[in-house]
């Protein structure tokens, strides 16, 4: 079985080779245009899709495979490359997603059920292009779900509206939970890399090879490539954009409300902490056996423990944690968009509030230690009904605000052009007094799909979506995203750190959150100097 690194790096595609070679030949679109939904159809690595069109001329085409089905002995390998089928494949309707537990039924997150299975590494991919001469910067979206829930095929994130703005959209599913993070010492055996629990980052990376290989079929231009995703995709961007074996297969990224420049987990020894990722996966193997469970068995075993499964630093996906990565300057170097969202927290971690002055304050002095006192300074609580306020906010800059100025200011070390903005707008939700600028509000607006959801969308709220969607579409084409009617977005460096506000109205401004982001540099440099 060849690995991803001789398939999918190395470039090596033997088992589709003759389907490739009458795709190059074939290069542009084989269009009918029999009605305003006319079929389309494309040969890419596998073999002939159909897809369609709709009345505004975007093209579609949904569950392409990137690569073939990790089932069987496949569960736990890197992805292998997609397998060929015969005649001409319907992508008109989206492919499988990834195993996964639903969202609790009050989340705001909850999406209507999809057909679920192992054989999921499937992307969809939207285009107004009309000839694959045109060469149109990509946005490749990677979703979100905390590595454990989500796909590419979720309404919010259908890419027409983008399309019509001038780039070609993809999404993308990658394996979940322990079927794309589980790390076990006979798993990293079985590697040529002697490494295991990054699956999910592969399939990742192998979607990225897929794209370069096959999107300028669909109107792309493979050398402007821009990467975005949030909460978990935004996680995703960051380890990508540490990773060597992503280099060279996107020139932007963007990250939205996510990133990893905390404690990490390495493959086989204690750091910092954090118990090694073989040993979190040997205790959940000793009690299910590696792979004779199904997926709903693994999921729920998961389900009752604590255990995170995230990627690893493993010396191959990863060659260290991403905070010294981009300390050093390792990482891919690539134009970059930041930020977050002003109310983070409020759909995370409102379950986890404490309940008295008495234990927030105990709380804090367990966790912080000799800076107690001053992180209680920067986030007072005087009364009982204050200690809502003060906690949720400390949450947003410890797991977002913090995370994302740290990028920003890491990337500008680097010699990145980098933006940061902040997202502060409150959309019309039935819950917007209680969840504000929640954790994931500005996706809606990215997409400019406001229409996706029956909320009271006010021509302020469609002004935005255009600001922010024509931004990121500007960004993409050219690595800079001011134009239009957008007030002037000046990049972060240090002495600046300027950021704009996606608010009401839109503004540019200063050294965000400045004083809490500098308690939590404090916080987690005395992590890593601790034995």
């Amino acid at each position: 079985m060849p690995t991803l690194s001789e398939a999918f790096i190395q470039g090596r595609r033997t088992a589709t080779v003759g389907v490739m070679c009458v795709a190059f030949a074939l290069g542009a679109f084989a269009v009918s245009r029999t009605s305003a939904a006319a079929e389309e159809t494309v040969v890419v690595e596998g073999g002939t899709i159909r897809g369609g069109r709709d009345e505004q001329g975007v093209r579609s085409f949904k569950g392409i495979p990137f690569a073939a089905p990790p089932v069987g002995a496949r569960r736990w390998q890197p992805p292998q490359p997609v397998v060929p089928w015969d005649g001409t494949r319907d992508a008109t309707q989206f492919g499988a997603v990834c195993p996964q537990l639903p969202y609790p039924e009050n989340s705001m997150y909850v999406q209507k059920p999809q057909p679920q299975s192992e054989d999921c590494l499937f992307l969809n991919v939207w285009t107004a292009a009309k000839d694959a001469a045109e060469r149109l910067p990509v946005l490749v979206w990677i979703h979100g779900g905390a590595l454990t829930r989500g796909s590419g095929s979720i309404p919010p994130y259908d890419g027409a509206s983008l399309a019509r703005q001038g780039a070609v959209i993809v999404t993308i599913n990658y394996r979940l939970g322990p079927l794309g993070f589980l790390a076990h010492p006979v798993l990293s055996q079985e590697s040529d890399h002697h490494s295991s629990g990054n699956y999910g980052m592969l399939d990742q990376i192998a979607a990225l090879h897929w794209v370069q290989r096959n999107i300028a079929k669909f109107g792309g231009d493979p050398q402007r490539v821009t990467i975005f995703g949030e909460s978990a995709g935004s996680w995703s961007v960051c380890y990508l954009v540490a990773s060597p074996l992503a280099k060279g297969l996107f020139h932007g990224a963007i990250g939205q409300s996510g990133g990893t420049f905390g404690m990490m987990a390495f493959l086989k020894e204690e750091r910092h902490g954090v118990i090694p990722a073989e040993s979190m996966g040997e205790g959940l193997a000793t009690e299910l056996g590696l792979r004779a469970k199904s997926p709903a068995e693994l999921l729920a075993a998961v389900e009752k423990t604590t255990m995170p499964i995230r990627p690893n630093v493993d010396g191959w996906v990863l060659p260290d944690d991403v905070f010294t990565i981009f300390s050093a300057g390792r990482q891919n170097v690539v134009p970059t968009i930041v930020g977050s969202t002003a109310d983070e927290a409020t759909t995370l971690f409102a379950g986890r509030v404490p309940k008295t002055v008495e234990a927030y304050s105990a709380a804090a002095r367990a966790k912080y230690g000799d800076l107690a006192d001053e992180f209680l300074a920067l986030y007072p609580a005087q009364s009982d009904a204050e200690v809502r306020g003060a906690f949720l906010a400390a949450m947003r800059d410890e797991w977002f605000t913090w995370e994302m100025r740290t990028w920003a200011r890491l990337n500008d070390r680097a010699g990145a052009k980098t933006w940061q903005y902040y997202f502060s707008h409150v959309p019309p939700s039935p819950k917007r007094a209680e969840v504000g600028a929640y954790h994931a509000a500005e996706i809606l607006y990215v997409f400019n799909n406001l229409a996706k959801v029956d909320w009271p969308f006010d021509q302020h709220d469609r002004q935005l979506a255009d600001d922010v969607s024509g931004a990121w579409v500007r960004f993409a084409a050219s690595h800079d995203p001011n134009g239009a009617a957008l007030p002037a977005w000046d990049r972060y460096e240090a002495g600046s750190q300027s950021y704009l506000d996606f608010g009401d109205p839109i503004k540019p401004g200063q050294a965000l959150l400045e004083a809490q982001c500098d308690f939590f540099d404090k916080y987690y440099a005395a992590k890593r100097a601790a034995p």
